[in-house]
């Protein structure tokens, strides 16, 4: 009876801490964890995923599931998948955040929208891009790349075995100021040509102080700011390139596979 029950208990310790770390990639995951897909989505895709990799895992002794240790080893479990999701959406906020930085500059700020992946007010150019980089994300398979990261972390992190140390987190937290270099990577041609615009106009004034200058020059740079958005767009497939290639190199040398 005994072995009986140490077999049970086993059997869904297993099931469960491997459904916590499949369960925190989709919390933080890209598309999956918008606020637009409903928890019930998330929890099948999770079973589901669980049921086909904890077969191809090795057994991890579990003695009592309701008890301390148990927790702390869900909220680890918890953390691992968080951490790989996370640098997934820092790819797609790197976007997010060049289009507000474009929406600043071109004076189409005002015009925001609420964000269905975070819940909060953007700007439109920035959801815009945020769509787009999405749809990138999506075309390119990088949800099975991440699928294939959770399967690889526990092999690199088993369930009984060593965990992340506290450089790796230091990693994942500086990993995060790529976001800002390449953010203002994608918006410095519309910056830069916004500058020339309003060096113009500023020419412009000292040259006829008759003409109102100011009452055009926003119409005009926001009319700029979307053409150089519209020429720039060919430039997009190449940032997110750079930065998810960025981004496996890290996840890779995350789970101690490179």
């Amino acid at each position: 009876m005994d072995l009986l029950s140490s077999s049970i208990m086993e059997l869904i310790g297993n099931y469960m801490l491997s459904f916590m770390r499949i369960s925190g990639l989709f919390i933080a995951m890209v598309g999956i964890s918008a606020r637009t897909v409903p928890p019930q989505v998330r929890n099948l895709l999770a079973i589901l995923l669980t049921l086909m990799i904890v077969p191809m895992l090795p057994a991890v002794p579990v003695k009592e599931i309701v008890s301390l240790g148990t927790f702390f080893e869900i909220l680890k479990q918890l953390l691992v998948g968080i951490g790989i999701g996370f640098i997934s959406m820092m790819v797609i906020d790197t976007f997010v955040l060049a289009g507000q930085i474009i929406a600043m500059q071109t004076g189409l700020g005002f015009a925001s929208i609420v964000d269905p992946v975070n819940g909060v007010n953007v700007t439109t150019i920035g959801q815009f891009y945020l769509i787009l980089a999405t749809l990138i994300f999506w075309t390119v398979d990088g949800h099975l790349l991440l699928i294939n990261m959770i399967v690889i972390s526990f092999d690199a992190f088993p369930i009984d075995g060593p965990w992340w140390t506290g450089e790796q987190f230091r990693l994942i937290a500086h990993w995060a100021g790529w976001m800002f270099v390449s953010a203002v990577t994608i918006a410095l041609a519309p910056i830069v040509s916004l500058l020339i615009v309003n060096l113009a106009f500023g020419v412009m004034t000292k040259a006829a102080p008759q003409l109102n200058i100011f009452s055009l020059g926003f119409a005009i740079a926001q009319i700029t700011g979307l053409i150089i958005i519209w020429i720039t767009l060919s430039n997009q497939m190449f940032h997110f390139n750079a930065q998810w290639l960025r981004a496996q190199e890290f996840m890779c040398k995350l789970l101690l596979t490179c």
